[in-house]
């Protein structure tokens, strides 16, 4: 019927005794629908060997390309008990105006003088500080003079312990004399008794010189009494000395210990003092965080708390900002299996929910509404959803993306790959195979 064949049917059957064989052939618009078949196989055929341009597809949303950019919730530092509000959703906040003023709960902050009665408590402990700093100063003069007087004493009692030896040396000295006297007089008595015998003496020289002897001996006596006496002052010299270092090391002793105790007191007051000085900078510091304060300049998006008298918890969001001025940028997610074909620095077609858009993703040059993009960070780790976060950022060498884009709003991209014929992309999808390996020519220029 469509004389694709030599091996024609008419030549086996007589086709002409075939009534609807005959309206066919005569019919005019049979051979029009051959020749419509014959160009739409011949159109189907250089369709599948069009070029196809290869895409990695994603979806996301609108976002910044700084965190510090990104709509953020403010906390209490402290709990507290709201007690006025100073914006309302929709107003703009510089950087540092008041959001909202919340009052203390705690007890242990209740007192209103608690600033100054920690301060007036640091100045006593400071004055308690110098005091014992004081003591130890008039202990250690205290230690010095006992030391000076600890050197005149014995000094002292050396001096006596000298004179003593001295004395010593004098008294032997008289006693060996009274010895030789004492001999000398005895020799003196038994040579006038020898002489009185032979009648050449008197008797009474006889009995002076017994009296002498007498004298004599009595005389040694007290010499030896002396020098005994002399020995003894000696000792008691030697003991006063002793006794003069044991009673002013003693002293010493008790003074350094008064000394040690003072300092250790002070140690322990500066220690309280440095405790008390911290409490007083956190009670400073916490009397500031009564007041919520801005962050940055930006819109007050929602208040997450309200009233008035309502209590809060420290760490509690109590209103969202967006901040003023940012960088807009698009995160997308994309499949697994793709992950691999995305690089940083890759350039991307992006499209914006509400904006007039008509998109061929094999043929991107005809696509409309689209906007330039390039990668600039992609996450080593999938997401929550199942897929890989991408960062894209605004093409500087493209055109500007609209300035009515809002934060959130929801996006498409396109990552184009290597060109294809349309019969090989067809192929690849319906066996569900990936796209091409590619590796853009800018990456590998970066590489290098």
């Amino acid at each position: 019927m469509l004389n694709i064949t030599n091996n024609r049917i008419e030549n086996w059957v007589d086709i002409n005794k075939y009534k609807s064989a005959k309206v066919f052939e005569d019919n005019k618009g049979y051979q029009n629908i051959k020749k419509t078949i014959w160009v739409l196989g011949i159109l189907l055929l250089v369709f599948l060997f069009l070029p196809w341009t290869q895409n990695v597809s994603g979806q996301g949303s609108v976002t910044t390309l700084k965190p510090n950019q990104r709509p953020q919730a403010i906390q209490t530092i402290i709990g507290g008990r709201i007690e006025k509000w100073y914006v309302q959703e929709g107003d703009f906040v510089k950087k540092g105006d008041t959001i909202i003023f919340i009052s203390e709960t705690k007890e242990d902050y209740l007192d209103p003088d608690l600033v100054e009665n920690t301060g007036n408590q640091v100045k006593a402990k400071e004055n308690a500080a110098i005091s014992y700093s004081d003591k130890v100063l008039a202990l250690e003069n205290q230690m010095s003079a006992i030391q000076n007087e600890k050197n005149l004493k014995l000094k002292q009692a050396q001096n006596k312990l000298k004179q003593a030896y001295l004395k010593v040396q004098s008294d032997s000295i008289d006693f060996e004399a009274s010895k030789t006297q004492l001999k000398i007089a005895r020799t003196q008595y038994n040579r006038s008794v020898n002489l009185e015998k032979e009648g050449l003496k008197p008797m009474t020289d006889v009995e002076e010189k017994r009296m002498k002897l007498q004298d004599t001996e009595a005389k040694i006596i007290t010499q030896e009494n002396k020098y005994i006496t002399s020995k003894n002052e000696v000792l008691n010299a030697t003991m006063e000395l002793n006794r003069i270092s044991a009673e002013y090391a003693e002293k010493n002793a008790k003074a350094s210990s008064d000394k040690q105790t003072a300092l250790s007191s002070q140690f322990d007051t500066e220690a309280q003092v440095n405790k008390l000085k911290n409490q007083y900078k956190n009670y400073q510091i916490r009397n500031g965080m009564y007041y919520i304060t801005a962050p940055q300049d930006g819109y007050v998006n929602r208040a997450l708390q309200s009233g008035i008298g309502e209590t809060i918890k420290e760490g509690t969001s109590v209103v969202s900002i967006m901040p003023a001025n940012f960088e807009i940028a698009v995160e997308t997610y994309i499949d697994p299996v793709n992950f691999p074909l995305i690089n940083k620095g890759e350039k991307v077609r992006v499209w914006f929910d509400g904006w007039p858009t008509i998109v061929f993703s094999g043929w991107p040059g005809a696509s409309f509404g689209t906007f330039g993009g390039v990668i600039v960070a992609k996450e080593n780790f999938i997401s929550q959803n199942g897929k890989y976060r991408v960062l894209i950022a605004p093409d500087p060498q493209d055109k500007k993306w609209p300035k009515q884009l809002s934060i959130g709003a929801g996006t498409q991209t396109l990552a184009l790959l290597n060109d294809v014929p349309i019969w090989f992309e067809i192929w690849r999808t319906l066996n569900g195979f990936p796209p091409n390996f590619y590796e853009p020519t800018s990456t590998e220029k970066t590489k290098k």
